[in-house]
């Protein structure tokens, strides 16, 4: 008997998409069944992702559409101070697509999946006239008792960001690694009162840390790690420039962690980090529920949240 389009795909999916022992039952019937610890936080994560939005198929192919719909949950799972149990996935196919391209699709998915034992339980395939869409949802577990919460910074925190910021849709708002493993590490040398990963943008993910704590931040300009794609910017002509600080603060899509915790466990972080993923003070948690950056000439402003504003209504 020849399957249909759909279930010859879901089949290939089904090869190889793997297991885990924490997979009970996994693609082939109506729902998966997972197998989740009692002494630890089931955490789920989920996405929708659109070409055209947040990709553009025919500029960086269906592997990278992929993959980057399931790296964008594995970043919420690492921002929760999670692990990885399962993922599901669910496409809308353009009609015109073929088998390779829908191939090339799940691919990104899979390779990313067996990369931070993630595999692909469940999902869900439909064919229609519009562009790709591809919803992402992950299931996991915090890696102690309970997890990381948006709200949790302490006044006096340190506001600590891992890796450089700016310049992602260069590529990195593809290719980048989710902190599944930094994220670890933290737990195992000084797990932080806050976090949250930065999608939005420093300035306006921040802010969603700050209004959970009900507390405010300073943070210092010259401290603000600026990664060098800035450079491809037409505005940028050096890296300690107003303009490279503002597309640190505002491009989004970084996906790196940002986290407060008390100066002692700072000074033990420092101390004890062995990632080469680079760990930057850029601030201090204050009493005052406002966000304020300070200059290099000790000026002081009003930081505003910016970045992508999903408009409608």
């Amino acid at each position: 008997m020849t399957l249909r389009p759909e279930f010859a795909l879901i089949e290939r999916i089904q090869k190889a998409a793997g297991g885990s022992s924490r997979v009970l039952l996994g693609i082939g019937d109506d729902a998966a069944g997972l197998g989740c610890r009692d002494d630890r936080e089931t955490l789920v994560a989920t996405d929708m992702l659109l070409d055209g939005v947040h990709f553009v198929v025919e500029e960086c192919g269906p592997f990278w559409a992929g993959r980057k719909a399931l790296a964008v949950n594995l970043s919420d799972l690492a921002a929760m101070g999670g692990r990885c149990i399962a993922s599901f996935v669910s496409i809308a196919i353009p009609r015109h697509w073929n088998s390779r391209e829908a191939d090339e699709l799940m691919r990104g998915v899979l390779e990313l999946a067996a990369k931070w034992d993630c595999p692909v339980a469940g999902g869900d395939t439909n064919s229609w006239d519009g562009r790709l869409a591809i919803n992402v949802a992950v299931v996991g577990e915090s890696i102690e008792s309970t997890s990381i919460r948006r709200a949790g910074a302490q006044v006096g925190d340190v506001i600590v960001v891992s890796g450089a910021l700016g310049g992602s849709i260069y590529g990195r708002h593809l290719k980048f690694e989710p902190r599944l493993d930094v994220a670890a590490e933290l737990f195992k040398l000084a797990r932080p009162n806050s976090m949250i990963d930065l999608s939005d943008g420093l300035s306006s993910d921040l802010w969603h840390i700050l209004k959970a704590s009900h507390v405010g931040a300073v943070l210092e300009q010259k401290l603000i790690p600026v990664h060098e794609d800035i450079r491809h910017h037409a505005d940028i002509v050096n890296l300690s420039s107003p303009p490279a600080l503002a597309h640190a603060l505002h491009d989004g899509e970084d996906f790196e962690l940002l986290f407060t915790l008390s100066p002692a466990l700072w000074e033990t972080l420092q101390q004890n980090w062995k990632l080469p993923v680079a760990l930057t003070k850029i601030g201090t948690i204050v009493s005052e529920e406002a966000c304020r950056i300070v200059s290099e000439t000790g000026e002081s402003k009003e930081l505003v949240p910016g970045g992508y504003v999903h408009r409608f209504g």
